[in-house]
This record gives structure tokens, sequence and C-alpha cells, in this order.
């Protein structure tokens, strides 16, 4: 959805099996599938194997060593901490620097610099870091729980979520459909001029079954929220839908992005050969909808432009649709896509892109119906190419090798129906993983985190002085107020409710394809169902294994589930310094969230409305211009950042890093000064830092860098580690860095 209804550490999209990686942007991510490219494993030769083996024994004596000797070096130095963990950690802190480099002229070089050498993007990926080794290790967990199927006890819904996957896993049936359960989808539908069959009478018709049946948004979305200004109730909402490539720039600026353009056109050529139409005919009916959507791109209005949801909300009745957008036939449009909730044209409804779909209603009325077909069936071919046979997925991978610069792989089809189980029956899937993953004690330490941070951002409140006295009084009360949901939602763990959850999810041996569509269909019904009932605190917007977090402002909460709280984020036998720079700052950018330029406009029970007095907010106006400049200073391959775009991360990145350092000092005031890590120079303080800017590790292909300067609400990783650290008056201090250096500009942006 487009408006601002979370706000996430780094948003992701895990939507129809098509994420490999859950350290992306929102926008369309890579799977790499098999088809050729670099060895597994089972192709090396016996030499490989040996020297592998040799390395791994090499590696593990090395290790043994090491911690022999600090049993006999902790004796003469009682201030380092040389228990296992810590030596482990600090091995792997020294060996992600780089030293050479001097952290006041560049701290992201400094702390990643050592990483970036010794990890080169793996084959198939656009992007590598910690959140990605991370979301792997949980992948793999998730694969055994899936495949054991032996275990005893299972509910009904985690059975379910086993089921799903081998389904998935069945190849052999995938391959012997072929195309065959997409072409038969097609001509229930009323076909499509690629093949010759097609009803020119069944416009209304088929965005109906598309958007209900298909869960596709051709023109625009439907869904049902929370009423932003009604925090106790959820309402239909419509706003502009997305685009076949991630933005609408790739459309736009043609001269820079010829070539995303022309592989994208090619591989929906490609899709429609697979269908069973002609070269000829494919690639004159794709030019058509390529040409279609650049018009769509023209009228879409760009996502900075939409930040402020108080100018973009309208309430209407939904008899009022007629007259803003006559091209559609709401009411049974309407009635279909929330079926079988009952409806009239008195529903209350909120549009957030009123022009646009004006615009969108005038330029249906003067296209051409077959193209608008072909649009509305292509948009639910590109949904479905992920589940069909290997020549679909082969095709998608060569638009992707383009798209985002990764190179062939042999990676593994468990983790493409790992990450769709996921997407489907993440919950179900959620309790195995919390079961035999989430360590007991881990849910009470993030609480007791979260209420130290929270604690350090409320006596922050007190000094910033460009706020007046009762504003900050009902900032406090909303911080005070804040929701947190630490692990996974009580829920699960209860077998007879997650399983009446699912109850109405069928889920049938091999055949995935219509699994798929099952799900699809209760996902729907589960939409309709939540319409006009108040919103439920214990339902999430991320599954558990999910290494993310996010804070939603219509229920002013914040969430941080399970996947996410293990190393490098944490791990409670590390120095809380680290723990503090990890999951700490994790913590303070999400509430920080609660107050950045969209999330301040919501008061503490969810309800968008102004409870600032009119002075603070043209202050707050005053200090965000500051961080919009210092952001839109930066670039990538000399392309520049759009400050006012990545403006919300931004904050919560900078307010974050503060209140994660102000309650790890409180802590040490508190409990007195922990020991130090080995080896590694650093004070406490300065571990802080660095562990912050090493959880932000990154390599990417530079087509992955340039879709995420276009497309993501966060600035990349290097400029969310030296915008902020330059920003903080204690980095400067603790590394030493003189005014006037790199890390330490004289004019620094501050607001929370």
């Amino acid at each position: 959805m487009s408006t601002y209804k979370r706000a996430t550490l780094d948003e992701e999209d895990l939507t129809d099996s098509t994420v490999d990686e859950v350290y992306p942007s929102s926008s369309m991510q890579v799977i790499m599938r098999r088809s050729g490219g670099p060895r597994c494993w089972g192709d090396r030769t016996i030499a490989e194997r040996r020297l592998l083996g040799l390395i791994c024994v090499l590696t593990l004596a090395l290790f043994v060593c090491i911690i022999t000797l600090s049993f006999y070096y902790q004796r003469g130095h009682p201030n380092l901490c040389l228990s296992e963990a810590c030596v482990t950690v600090a091995s792997t802190v020294l060996g992600a620097l780089d030293t050479s480099v001097d952290p006041c002229q560049d701290f992201y070089s400094y702390a990643c610099g050592g990483w970036m050498k010794n990890n080169p993007l793996p084959d198939g990926k656009s992007r590598w870091g910690p959140f990605s080794s991370l979301w792997e290790r949980n992948m793999a967990a998730m694969k055994n729980l899936l495949e054991n199927t032996s275990m005893e006890g299972l509910s009904k819904a985690e059975l379910k979520a086993q089921r799903y996957y081998q389904a998935c896993m069945s190849e052999a049936k995938i391959e012997a459909l072929g195309a065959q359960p997409l072409q038969d989808l097609i001509n229930q539908t009323g076909g499509w001029a690629l093949t010759g069959s097609w009803d020119k009478d069944n416009f209304q018709e088929v965005l109906r079954t598309v958007s209900s049946r298909y869960r596709t948004s051709p023109f625009f979305t439907v869904f049902v929220s929370t009423d932003s200004k009604s925090s106790n109730s959820n309402i239909i909402q419509v706003d502009q839908s997305g685009l076949g490539l991630p933005s609408r720039d790739y459309y736009l600026n043609k001269t820079a992005n010829e070539k995303y353009l022309k592989a994208y056109l090619d591989f929906l050529v490609e899709l429609g050969i697979l269908l069973g139409g002609s070269e000829e005919t494919s690639r004159a009916l794709m030019q058509e909808i390529v040409d279609f959507e650049t018009t769509l791109a023209n009228i879409t209005v760009p996502q900075e432009e939409r930040r402020d949801e108080e100018l973009i909300y309208h309430k209407i009745r939904a008899k009022e649709l007629a007259t803003l957008a006559p091209a559609i036939e709401w009411m049974p449009f309407l009635k279909e896509v929330f079926a079988p909730v009952e409806l009239n044209d008195s529903e209350p409804v909120v549009v957030y892109a009123k022009e646009y779909l004006e615009k969108v209603s005038n330029l249906i009325n003067h296209t051409n119906k077959s193209l608008l077909n072909n649009y509305m069936i292509m948009k639910v071919v590109r949904k479905m190419v992920s589940i069909l046979d290997q020549r679909f997925q082969d095709a998608e991978q060569r638009f992707f090798e383009v798209m985002y610069g990764t190179k062939k792989s042999c990676s593994p089809r468990w983790k493409v129906c790992v990450s769709d189980t996921d997407s489907a029956l993440g919950f179900a899937l959620g309790a195995l993983f919390v079961k035999a993953t989430f360590a007991h004690d881990s849910k009470a330490i993030a609480e007791s985190m979260v209420s130290e941070i929270k604690q350090a951002f409320e006596d922050s409140l007190q000094y910033v002085g460009w706020m007046d006295a009762e504003t900050k009084k009902a900032a406090k009360e909303k911080a005070d107020a804040i929701y947190n949901m630490i692990g996974y939602p009580k829920f699960i763990m209860n077998p007879t409710e997650l399983d009446k959850v699912f109850s109405d999810l069928e889920v049938v041996p091999d055949l995935y394809f219509q699994n798929v569509m099952q799900y699809y269909n209760f996902s729907a019904r589960v939409t309709a169902d939540q319409l006009r009932k108040a919103p439920n605190k214990d339902q999430w917007s991320m599954t558990p294994p999910t290494v993310n977090a996010y804070y939603n402002p219509t229920k002013n909460e914040m969430v941080l589930p399970a996947g996410i709280l293990q190393a490098p984020f944490y791990n409670k036998a590390w120095p809380k310094a680290l723990n503090f720079g990890g999951i700490g700052v994790v913590m303070g950018h999400e509430l920080t969230h609660a107050f950045d330029d969209q999330g301040r406009e919501y008061d503490k029970d969810g309800n968008l409305r102004s409870w600032w007095k009119n002075s603070s907010v043209e202050a707050f106006k005053r200090q965000t211009q500051c961080m919009v400049e210092q952001y839109s200073n930066y670039s990538v391959n000399q392309e520049p950042l759009n400050g006012r775009h990545t403006l919300g991360e931004n904050i919560a990145d900078n307010g974050g890093l503060k209140a994660a350092y102000k309650a790890y000092e409180k802590w040490v005031k508190k409990n007195g000064e922990e020991k130090g890590l080995p080896a590694l120079k650093l004070t406490n303080r300065q571990l802080f830092f660095v562990g912050f800017a090493q959880v932000w590790c990154l390599v990417r292909t530079p087509e992955s860098s340039h879709e995420g300067v276009i497309t993501d609400p966060h600035s990349p990783s290097r400029f969310r580690v030296i915008g902020t650290v330059s920003n903080s008056l204690e980095f400067s201090k603790h590394f030493g860095c003189p005014v006037d250096s790199p890390m330490n500009p004289r004019s620094k942006c501050e607001l929370w």
C-alpha cells in the first residue's frame, strides 16, 4: 500500500514468493532459481572438497587455540571479557574493520571495510549484508521444520504449512502441468487478444475478477485498513497502484533506464510466447502494454509528494466514487472484491489519490478496450510467473540479471518454497520457528531494553529547544502509550486459536498452483471480514521469522519479530555496548518513527489529527529541512539521493542512534562499566558505534544501487551510517574527531 501505514527498519515485500532476501527495498526483488551458473557443492572435484575440508579443520583448530589462550590471558587482564562469546564476537568485529581508514574521515569504510573485502557478492544476489545472512540462517531453520514430517503434536495449521511447502517442492508435477494452469485461468477470465480469444464487452467483469480472485491491482488498489482519523475501526481505502517496474522513474527517464526498459519488454514478450502467442503478435502486444504503463507512470504521484497524509486523506461515500472516477462501475466492483460482506452506496471510503483516480478514469475511457484487457491479464501473468514451470522462472531470471545486475546461481528451490510458505502461512510456520529457535528469556530482555530506550527518548524531550511545553507533554504521553509487540503474536502459541485463523484455507498435496489460488481467495475473505471491525492489536504485518521491524502509527505500536532478535543484532552473552548499538538502535529507530514527519501527525491513540501547536509544527519543518538538504547532498555512483523521499527513515535513524546511546549510558550509570572486548583497542562507547555501523555493512550491484536510490525510502547503508554519526556529538567526542572533519561537521542536523 502506498500510504503511510507502517514504517520499517528496512522495507520488504514477501508477497507472491518473489523475495530471496529480507533486506530489500519495498519494490520488486530478486529471486534467482536453478538454471546453470556456478557449481554447487555436489559439482566440486575431490581435490576441491579436500581443500575446503582442510580449511575448515584449520579454522576450528585456530578457534580452539584462541579460546585456550584467552583462559590464561584473562588472569593478567581482568578488565577484558574473555568468555567464549566475547572472544568470538571480538574476532568478528575485528575482521569487519579496516583500521587503515581514519574513522573521523569515513566511519563506514572504517567499520565495514574489512567485511566488504571478505564478503564478495554471492552469485544470484543483488545485495548482501547481515540482514541477508541472518535471513539465510532463518530460512535454513524453517526448511528443517517444514521437512520434518515426523514431528508429533503439530496443529492443523502447522501441518498445512508443511503440506503447502511440499506442494511447492513437487517440481515434477509443476513441470508436467507447464503453462496449463495459467492458460486455463486466462480462459476462465475471458481470454485475451494474444491468443485470439477475447470477449470485447467484458472490461468491468475482468477488472472485478482479477482484483477479487487473483489479488491484482491494475489501475488502482483497494484494501481494508485502519481509518487514520478513526483508529478504532477498519474502513475501505482506495489508492494509486504500482507499475510493472519498481518506480515511475524507470519509464519517465528513458535515457538513463534504456537497458531496463528493453529487458522488461523482452521479458514480457517471452512470457507471451510461452503462453501461446507468436513472436510478432507478442512483441506488438507487449510494446502497447509498456507504452500504456508509461502513460500510467506520468499520472502517478511521486511518493515524496505524498508524505503529508493530512493533505491526501479524503473520506467519501462509496456512491461518490462514481462521480470521481466514472469509468468504473464501483458498487458491483466493491461488492465482488469484499464478498461476502454486504455493502451499500453509503459505505464510507477513504481515497488517498483523488487526482490520480480522476486521471486514470479518463485514461480508461480513452483507451482501446483490447489494450485494457491485455494489460489486466498481463498483471495476472506477472503475478503467477514464479509459481509456474522452469521456463517461466528462467525468463524471469534473465530479466532480473539485467534489472539487478545479478549473476546466475545454483540457488536451490527450497529457498523459494520456504519464502512462499512464510508469505502464505507465516504465522503457522512462525509457531514452529518460535518453538524451535526463540530463547525463552529473549522476549523479557527485549521488553526491558525497549523500556530503557523509551525512557531515554522521553528524557531527551525536555532538552528539545524548538518544541513548546504543551506539545512536549503530549509527545511524552504518546511515547508512553506506544504498544510493544516482541517476538511473536500470542495467538500462534495456542493451537486452537492458530487453527481457527487458518481453518478456512484448504491446502492440497502436490498441486502448488491450486494452493496459491486457494491462498488468494482465503486472503480476500480475511480482508473482507475485517471491514467495519476494530483493528486487532494481535494482528501483525510481519511474520515471526522476519528479519526486520516496524512501527504502525494507527495502532501506535512497534513490532520486533523473533527473526531479528538474534546476532548480529542481539546476543545476551555479548557486552551491552554491542546489544544497544545493534538491536537497541533498531528499537530506537522504530520508536522515533512515531515522531518523524509522517508519524508525528498521529496522536497517542493512532488518530490522524492536529495535536501540535502551530509554532512547533513550523519549527519541526525548519529542523527537518536541514536533514533534507544533508542527505540530498549524498550520491551513489554520481546519482544524488532524494532527501525528501528518505526523510522519515533518516529522522528515525538519527533519533534511534541517539536514544539507544543515552539508554546505554544510563545502563552503565546504574550497573557500572562493563568489561571490554579483547584485541580491538576500542572503548565500550566506541564499540557501541562500531556495532551500530556493522549491522549496515553491505555489498550490492550498481543496478541494485540505482533501484534503491529511486525507490527505497531508506538511504543507502553507507549514508545511514555516516549521515547519522556525523550528526552525533557523542560519536565525535569518543573518536576524537576534529571539528570540520568529514564525520564531525561544524553544522549538524538535530531533531530529537
